[in-house]
């Protein structure tokens, strides 16, 4: 997926700037940051959003607007400034570019024209000295059953994230049915995943944040519907869209998967840097890790995305050693988490994340070192390695 450009725009025309937004609104890599109607009061509009790009109409001043450009290249050198104007004059055009433009299209917008344009800046900024416009990293959190733990590690592994002042997860409840990240963090939301989905043509920044529901250990939630009929009416191309502009301006999207594997699930995950597949050493589950690799395999690279976490190590009525199951599924284990049931049911009745709960707990460092781990990108110790023999599944107990 390519990296999301934030752009803020100026254009004191109504109907031309509605047009402008109608238009970006329909681009996945990009997110209106801010808008503004007027030329004098947009460089601390850029200023204050910091933008990618600043999108400017030139036509209702544009002495005033050729000012305001070189204003902005000089305070905001970062910010690359995209001109838009009706007019072809050549002085004109050797005007803004003197003024620190980069880009020159003409009114009305084509939508190549226009895409060519943003490419040919994220590639510039990709190259220069201003560096690259960052995106968010995306992790799918799927269960190869119910009740292993997948939600549980979802939303402590965000928690775990925003210990870090300068990270802001959110995470998306997509299990449509029974989803209940709101219950783990003792959240009643004014707006789901429904509500952002249903507005989805006029979806900008001040709309999604407000979507979004805000707990005290930093961590930002897009829940389910509330109404079980609700996820019918969420495409995967909507979700497509909402993840994108989340990436934009949130450091990381922790997703929670239902277990239905559906469209959605798996629209997820192509858009996901890392997949958590998260089992227990039992007999079904393991079984289960085996058909879902196969079945992510499947589907273009997916399965070199997957990190695979043995929950609840140690449960007393488990038969199966880790080196049984690594013969068995014919891949490494990326992470194991300790059983700590006690500890994880009190933090979820009180719906507050270990980090909050238990900091001491053993259970919760595994998860802060888990994190910790996926930040560092250790793909040494991620890389799938092929057991040397598979062994029948009832094999794991025959030794």
């Amino acid at each position: 997926m390519k990296s999301v450009l934030r752009i803020a725009t100026v254009d004191p025309g109504e109907a031309s700037r509605n047009e402008l937004k109608s238009l970006l609104l329909g681009i996945d890599t990009v997110w209106l940051e801010a808008e503004c109607s007027r030329y004098e009061f947009f460089p601390d509009v850029v200023r204050q959003t910091q933008p990618d790009i600043a999108l400017v109409n030139v036509d209702a001043d544009s002495a005033a607007a050729v000012k305001m450009i070189a204003e902005i290249t000089s305070d905001v050198p970062q910010c690359a400034v995209l001109v838009v104007s009706s007019s072809t004059e050549g002085s004109l055009i050797l005007q803004v570019m003197r003024a620190g433009a980069c880009e020159f299209l003409n009114q009305p917008l084509k939508l190549d024209d226009f895409v060519a344009a943003l490419d040919r800046i994220r590639t510039l900024r990709g190259t220069g000295t201003g560096g690259t416009s960052e995106s968010g990293r995306v992790i799918s959190v799927a269960g190869v059953g119910g009740g292993v733990g997948c939600t549980a590690i979802a939303v402590n592994a965000a928690a775990a994230l925003a210990q870090t002042p300068s990270v802001t997860p959110v995470v998306i409840d997509l299990d449509l049915t029974l989803g209940d990240v709101d219950v783990w963090l003792d959240i009643i939301p004014e707006y789901t995943l429904h509500d952002v989905a249903e507005n989805i043509g006029r979806l900008d920044y001040s709309l999604l944040k407000r979507s979004l529901t805000r707990h005290d250990c930093g961590v930002y939630l897009l829940p389910r519907p509330v109404e079980i009929e609700g996820q019918d009416l969420i495409r995967p191309e909507d979700l497509r869209r909402i993840l994108s502009l989340l990436r934009a301006t949130f450091s990381h999207l922790i997703i929670d998967v239902s277990k239905a594997w559906g469209p959605l699930d798996l629209a997820a995950m192509e858009a996901s840097d890392e997949i958590l597949l998260i089992t227990q050493l039992d007999l079904s589950c393991l079984r289960n890790v085996v058909r879902i690799m196969q079945h992510l395999n499947e589907h273009s690279d997916l399965g070199g995305r997957v990190r695979i976490v043995v929950n609840r190590m140690g449960l007393e009525d488990s038969d199966i050693s880790i080196d049984r199951a690594l013969d068995t599924i014919g891949c490494e284990v990326f992470w194991q988490l300790p059983n700590d049931y006690a500890t994880m049911a009190g933090a979820r009745n009180n719906g507050r994340p270990l980090s909050q709960h238990s900091p001491k707990a053993r259970l919760t460092r595994s998860i802060r070192d888990l994190v910790m781990r996926l930040s560092a990108n250790d793909e040494s110790a991620s890389e799938e390695t092929p057991a040397e023999k598979k062994k029948g599944l009832f094999g794991l107990f025959s030794r």
